[in-house]
């Protein structure tokens, strides 16, 4: 069995709980020690089960509460070497610092962790399936597109977090200045509403229980909006879809069978 929350999912702060039933990990950590706590409880979880953290990539929003955590727990924290080398200065000392390469597996407590490399603007960025008990969570976030190389370390989930980041005519016409549009929208940006559908319609299948839309723009989109587009585009199956916020933490999803 394996459970998964978002404890945090934005441009402010973002925090993946991912744990079998004795080993947690946790995937980024841009909160703090204190709502990292906080937002693990209001979810059912205790830090005292977390083990390790992985980084997709050194951007502050993933990063930022990394060093107080991973000291006041020694943690080791996993990560690729160009992260490593462009950590924000403020994220201090780790403890313990075990540096991977892009499409390497990690065995963890019980999961599988299988990293590979994505389209984002940022050193050496990665993006994780986590494998346990015989379910799969993908993650598909901060990204500028989906390459063939995504699309087949996804296939066969059976829960996705998919970001959804924009919807270009909102980002076309809202405050943001050309130079952060054409970031945004770039091939090493963030996805669409649309690129995020397209990327579900191409691994929608019988058995992806799960979808989690993340790192929704508060400016440059609507969650009705999202949530629609992603409803239509796995029509054929029966997928929840849930949208992750800033600021509190999504429900605990369990896929596969919870021990009696």
């Amino acid at each position: 069995m394996l459970r998964f929350c978002l404890l945090g999912s934005g441009s402010s702060g973002n925090a993946l709980w991912a744990a079998t039933p004795d080993y947690a990990i946790l995937i980024d950590n841009g909160l703090s020690f204190r709502q990292v706590k906080l937002r693990a409880a209001a979810a059912g979880e205790s830090l005292d089960a977390l083990r390790a953290v992985f980084i997709t990539h050194e951007h502050g929003d993933h990063v930022n509460g990394v060093g107080t955590l991973a000291r006041s727990l020694n943690l080791p924290v996993y990560m690729t070497a160009g992260t490593l080398e462009n950590l924000p200065r403020t994220v201090g000392k780790l403890p313990r610092v075990e540096v991977f390469e892009a499409g390497e597996v990690i065995e963890a407590g019980g999961m599988r962790v299988a990293s590979f490399s994505v389209a984002h603007d940022a050193a050496d960025p990665v993006s994780y399936t986590v494998e346990a008990g015989g379910v799969k969570l993908g993650i598909a976030a901060d990204l500028g597109h989906a390459s063939s190389v995504v699309r087949t370390k996804l296939r066969g989930s059976n829960a996705l977090i998919v970001e959804s980041n924009h919807c270009p005519e909102m980002l076309r016409h809202g405050k943001y200045p050309p130079a952060i549009q054409q970031r945004i929208r770039g091939w090493h940006g963030h996805m669409s509403n649309q690129d995020a559908c397209s990327l579900l319609a191409k691994l929608a299948h019988a058995q992806l229980d799960i979808v989690v839309l993340v790192h929704i723009s508060e400016s440059n989109n609507c969650p009705d909006l999202a949530y629609a587009m992603a409803r239509q585009a796995v029509r054929h199956v029966s997928t929840e879809i849930h949208l992750a916020t800033q600021d509190a933490p999504t429900p605990m999803f369990n896929l596969g069978r919870i021990p009696a």
